[in-house]
């Protein structure tokens, strides 16, 4: 798939939103993807995540045995990619403020694993997902995800595989343009950063 046909993917549901956002990372921006809309369709789900695991098949040439993303917005990709590469999928979730495995869930020492994100703007949640994967003895091979809106400026240190690479602009509230400086905010997304 191309960048333009997954964000039509986006378009098809109301997903692709602009105004003023408040982003997870705490950015601000004139575009939000809202992917609760994309991953409460099953169909797009698997479309999506079809075509990001035969990316991740000829791109990731490390093996990789299991699946872990960030809770809470990676967690349907994470099991649909589970799915599409026949493995198992675990997310990790914040306890005390730090993500880690929880509910039962357990990586060998050593396990080789890959990480699914959503959408990665500035790579926070996947970074603090690959520690809590070595906290937890895996060990993470690559990282995958649906759109890496930081046009490949975030850094994971794993290999990130994204089915589409997109350059949405994001500031800092003090460095907003104008055009954003005098549209009240909202905040969609569910991480609490001021």
């Amino acid at each position: 798939m191309t960048p333009e046909q997954v964000l039509n993917e986006f378009r098809k549901v109301g997903a692709l939103l602009e105004g003023h956002f408040i982003l997870s990372s705490g950015l601000h921006s004139d575009v939000f993807l809202q992917k609760a809309l994309v991953f409460q369709n099953a169909k797009i789900t698997a479309k999506l995540c079809k075509a990001l695991a035969a990316k991740v098949r000829e791109e990731v040439t490390r093996p990789f045995t299991a699946i872990v993303s960030p809770a809470v917005g990676a967690i349907v990709p994470g099991y649909e990619m589970g799915r599409q590469l026949g493995l198992p999928a675990m997310y990790v979730e914040r306890q005390d403020g730090t993500f880690a495995l929880r509910r039962g869930f357990h990586l060998e020492k050593n396990q080789p694993v890959l990480v699914v994100e959503d959408i990665v703007t500035t790579g926070l949640s996947s970074r603090e997902c690959l520690d809590a994967i070595r906290a937890a003895g895996g060990r993470p091979v690559a990282a995958a995800c649906l759109i890496d809106r930081s046009g490949c400026k975030a850094k994971l240190g794993v290999k990130l595989v994204a089915l589409a690479r997109v350059k949405f602009p994001a500031w800092p509230a003090d460095k907003l343009p104008p055009h954003l400086r005098d549209t009240p905010a909202v905040k969609p997304g569910s991480r609490g950063l001021a």
